[in-house]
């Protein structure tokens, strides 16, 4: 069981962390995968650190286990759930899971899916687990870049990039997986929507502190921890913004407009009534973030979702240097 963590015992980490990672590369690692084809990288192995855990540490949900919406206990109205549909089937993927697990590797409606959650980037992110004819299955590595999960496929061994979906290392070194639209909401708000759904549950009740939030006063850090990259100037390094089609708005603006309309059609919009997953030690108790939900009109005028993500405005910077933060 991964301890609570406090903020001072992060910040410890990071300094053993970035000191022990300064010669990381293959060589200490081929011991660990002597299956991944190291030869092919498309990033440089020193952006590559250690999480403080060694591969799987970290176990992902291979067997998931749901119950009905209506018969899900233990959830506060205002608790964050991953919520998404596929061809009419909705499921509700609870962060008091994911913030342990990180991976949820599923199927619902015949369609493979990898439901991730990066506490540390606070990016929550669904991917279609199908590629060139490959059903792939995704575990954690123990690796972080830019403080973001870098993942593998049980199948080769390739070390995937979660922020991205794209992979960094190995035999399908390139290739990119394909993101699927989902929201990032209260659990109440998908009980409305989708009072016909599922919600994910502990396979053993026993097995975490499921409901504690291991990363204790990250939301009041001032910078991001297992971090080596540069930071945006706009916004706090940890204030959450917006990402969507290479965009992003800053959530606190979003706030105050309530609602943004762009020239390209997205209607951006913000509710309170959603818990932050890393703020209390207790997820029920987090501080209100608020429900933000994209979407556009299709040819018929309806509203649709987009992919989008609320992510830590860091992240998005390292991965997106180019990209405006729109903060007014």
């Amino acid at each position: 069981m991964r301890p609570i963590l406090t903020i001072a015992a992060l910040a410890a980490v990071v300094g053993l962390f970035v000191f022990s990672q300064s010669q990381a590369g293959p060589g200490q690692w081929r011991s660990e995968w002597p299956k991944t084809d190291f030869t092919k990288h498309a990033v440089p192995f020193d952006q590559i650190m250690s999480g403080g855990v060694r591969k799987d540490q970290i176990p992902s949900i291979d067997k998931p286990s749901y119950v009905a919406v209506n018969a899900a206990k233990g959830l506060a109205p205002t608790e964050p759930v991953i919520g998404l549909t596929v061809n009419g089937k909705s499921r509700a993927y609870p962060l008091t899971i994911l913030i342990w697990h990180e991976i949820v590797n599923d199927v619902i409606a015949g369609v493979p899916v990898a439901v991730t959650f990066c506490p540390l980037c606070n990016a929550a992110v669904v991917f279609d687990r199908r590629l060139d004819g490959k059903t792939l299955e995704f575990g954690t590595t123990g690796k972080l870049r830019y403080s973001d999960l870098v993942m593998y496929d049980r199948q080769t061994e390739t070390w995937w990039q979660q922020f991205t979906g794209e992979a960094i290392i190995g035999e399908m070194m390139g290739q990119e997986l394909r993101f699927l639209p989902a929201r990032l909401e209260s659990f109440a708000k998908f009980k409305a929507r989708a009072p016909q759904g599922d919600v994910l549950i502990p396979t053993n009740p026993n097995m975490r502190r499921y409901g504690m939030n291991p990363y204790g006063g990250y939301d009041s850090a001032h910078e991001p921890f297992l971090y080596r990259g540069k930071l945006p100037g706009v916004v706090a390094p940890l204030a959450r913004v917006v990402a969507v089609e290479g965009q992003a708005w800053s959530v606190e603006f979003l706030q105050i407009k309530q609602r943004i309309e762009t020239k390209d059609g997205l209607i951006l919009t913000w509710e309170s009534g959603q818990n932050s997953a890393l703020d209390s030690s207790v997820i029920a108790k987090g501080r209100d973030v608020g429900n933000v939900l994209v979407q556009r009109r299709d040819d018929k005028g309806e509203l649709v979702d987009v992919m989008y993500r609320v992510d830590f405005a860091f992240a998005f910077y390292a991965f997106y240097p180019d990209s405006k933060i729109v903060v007014e």
